[in-house]
């Protein structure tokens, strides 16, 4: 533990293995003020820019150009530095008053993500809009990707949408469908980022709110890591990134695992950017791909959690 505690201390980056393969270790953020805060950490950029929380607990949606000043604020502050914004993730826990809800029976699979936008085209383009014009008066160039993609078709039709204003495109894996058609949604955009925490939700079918719960909703779920293998391959195939932006990437040994899995780069919350930098950089690629190949070959998450640390342990 005080070796651990000296290494995160003393870790600068950039994220690599002990043998010098890349894995981007980046920060979530949710506005201006926090990503000045994770500015300060060695975090080599912005994985996820949650963006809803300037629509939330509103009457009205914000204007374009209001929109255009908070997303400019997290692009200044990592200028020239990787910056992921994810659009409007809003519905079941996080409701959105001026879309004009209607009361669901089962909200966590209901109208949320992107599917706000197929009933409300015009927030989805007047966000875009307000992106680009972010992107244009900092000079500096987002990737965007939407939430709750299920479909090769919403792939393709969110590309061509931020394409349109000279974005680049991505998607989230939070469903099981999308994991299991990464390869068909990679032909319609450039990169994919797992968000562990919806991921687990759906392929466990256990809400993810639920303390009752929380042994399904673990990450470490052999399930859930198969899932990610898969779009981690399909990124491979393909020669595009996938990351992951769940709070899996907090876990410093389950970031070993998603490297060896095939993870391209990490994204967590500013406090454990060194922690996951660090554990990364004590342990060979060789030892990550062992690690996850153990943890797959288990039949629990405590299972699985005792394989990978016993494989990075290993010499």
């Amino acid at each position: 533990a005080r070796e651990e505690s000296r290494r995160s201390t003393s870790w600068t980056g950039p994220g690599r293995t002990s043998d010098g393969i890349p894995v981007a270790v980046l920060a979530n953020v949710q506005d201006g003020a926090g990503a000045r805060a994770a500015r300060d950490t060695a975090a080599e950029g912005v994985g996820l820019f949650r963006t809803e929380l300037c629509f939330l607990d509103r009457d009205f949606e914000p204007s374009v150009q209001e929109q255009a000043d908070i997303y400019g604020e997290v692009l200044e502050a990592f200028a020239g530095r990787k910056v992921v914004i994810r659009t409007l993730d809003a519905g079941s826990d996080k409701p959105l008053r001026f879309a004009h809800h209607q009361d669901e029976p089962n909200p966590a699979l209901g109208v949320r993500g992107i599917r706000i936008a197929a009933r409300n085209a015009g927030i989805l383009e007047r966000q875009l809009d307000a992106i680009a014009l972010a992107a244009e008066h900092v000079g500096h160039r987002p990737l965007v990707m939407a939430p709750m993609i299920s479909t090769a078709a919403e792939a393709a039709s969110f590309g061509d949408a931020v394409r349109a204003h000279e974005l680049v495109p991505g998607v989230m894996i939070e469903v099981p469908a999308a994991a299991l058609q990464a390869d068909r949604l990679l032909r319609h955009v450039d990169f994919l980022s797992v968000g562990t925490n919806d991921l687990t939700q759906y392929t466990m079918a256990a809400d993810r709110m639920s303390s009752e719960l929380a042994s399904l909703t673990d990450p470490w779920q052999p399930a859930v890591l198969s899932l990610v293998a898969t779009a981690a391959a399909a990124g491979r195939r393909a020669g595009k990134p996938v990351g992951v932006c769940g709070e899996a990437a907090a876990d410093p040994v389950l970031a070993c695992v998603l490297a060896g899995l095939g993870i391209t780069s990490l994204s967590c919350a500013g406090a454990a950017v060194a922690r996951v930098g660090a554990k990364l950089g004590s342990v060979t690629m060789g030892a990550c791909a062992r690690a996850a190949d153990a943890a797959l070959a288990t039949d629990s998450p405590v299972a699985a959690r005792a394989a990978a640390l016993g494989a990075l342990e290993t010499p």
